[in-house]
């Protein structure tokens, strides 16, 4: 799992400190070309005896079903004990968490200040996915399945500036809207059609700051979002509470650090969200710091929201709790988004945010 974390500013204030269950039914008819199938995943088929198409991942969902009933939500949580283990080290659990958490919803991506400009592009991978965003000519902002529809190929990676994209594989050509502009050595080919080969669209979105994609079938080339409707979906009415503490404000990027984390995605959230349980003895300075008898916990729909109130002593400076402020915020969007805001809102045009997402 690799874990980003991005340093994003107020304009004109720049700080050197740096600070991934419900069943879906499988369908039987065999996936078609013309289809829009997730295509970084592994659909894998098999005819069964009476001719029929299924997936092979018809074979796990008694498996997965009982993972899933190993854990009684229904227990009071003062009797309750933690979600079993094979939900952390079960590669067929962490796969079905891959087809119902991370491939539907909206999941945050990168940042707007990465596509500024008309042909302006970044690429990236969520799960099995590799996904490309960027602006056309025109400026308007695009999501793109990155994978070639010849063989495959990627056809863009990192970040930077392009009029088209080309596969290096076959020279296959995809202009920034997604259509295919160049096929080669296809003469001669019957029933070829270009306009029905383009880049398979994702939909991608913006709020705030940051960029959206959703994997969920459906998303058509010139299709407009409105952002109340994505800001809904994505934060229920948790959305007023962030916007209300500058979360969505007009924030540049900073910096960017990726850190490799040898676990499962879960633990990097237990961690997060354990109520600052932690952190007087992972982070004793820290901990000095804020008045953890404040701590406080809010529940909305997908998103936690975890405050504490800071603590000035005579052992930091001023320098130390103006950094901190009158109040320390984290934010944890479901399943991996995570705001930490370590100052008052009052004092926010001279703070920090850091976000964290992978």
């Amino acid at each position: 799992m690799a874990a980003t974390m991005v340093k994003l500013a107020l304009p004109h204030h720049f700080f050197p400190q740096i600070q991934e269950p419900n069943f879906r039914s499988i369908t039987k008819e065999p996936i078609k070309p013309t289809n829009r199938a997730h295509l970084g995943k592994n659909y894998s088929h098999c005819r069964s005896k009476n001719g029929s198409f299924s997936t092979m991942s018809e074979n796990k969902n008694g498996k997965i079903r009982r993972l899933i009933e190993e854990f009684k939500p229904e227990i009071p949580i003062e009797e309750a004990f933690t979600p079993p283990s094979s939900w952390y080290t079960d590669p067929d659990f962490y796969s079905h968490e891959l087809d119902h958490i991370f491939y539907t919803g909206w999941h945050p991506v990168g940042y707007t200040d990465q596509i500024k400009e008309p042909r302006d592009f970044f690429t990236g991978r969520l799960g099995s996915i590799e996904y490309v965003v960027c602006r056309d000519e025109e400026g308007k902002l695009h999501a793109f399945h990155n994978v070639c529809r010849h063989h495959a190929s990627l056809v863009a990676s990192g970040t930077g500036k392009s009029s088209c994209f080309v596969c290096p594989y076959h020279g296959w050509t995809y202009g920034l809207d997604g259509k295919l502009v160049k096929a080669t050595r296809i003469t001669g080919i019957k029933n070829f059609k270009a306009n029905e080969m383009g880049l398979v669209p994702i939909r991608v979105a913006a709020w705030g700051p940051f960029v959206l994609v959703n994997f969920e079938d459906g998303a058509t080339p010139n299709e407009i979002l409105d952002n109340k409707t994505v800001s809904s979906e994505w934060l229920g009415s948790a959305a007023e509470v962030l916007s209300a503490n500058g979360i969505d404000s007009s924030l540049d990027y900073v910096c960017r650090r990726v850190y490799t984390l040898e676990c499962n995605w879960k633990v990097f959230c237990d961690n997060y969200l354990d109520g600052g349980y932690h952190v007087p003895y992972a982070h004793k300075g820290l901990a000095s710091s804020l008045k953890l008898g404040s701590y406080s916990t809010e529940m909305y729909e997908k998103v936690s929201i975890q405050s504490c109130g800071g603590n000035k002593t005579g052992d930091h400076s001023e320098e130390e709790f103006d950094r901190l402020g009158s109040k320390a915020f984290y934010a944890f969007v479901y399943p991996n988004f995570m705001i930490n805001r370590l100052v008052s809102f009052e004092s926010f045009q001279k703070k920090n945010l850091l976000f964290f997402f992978w």
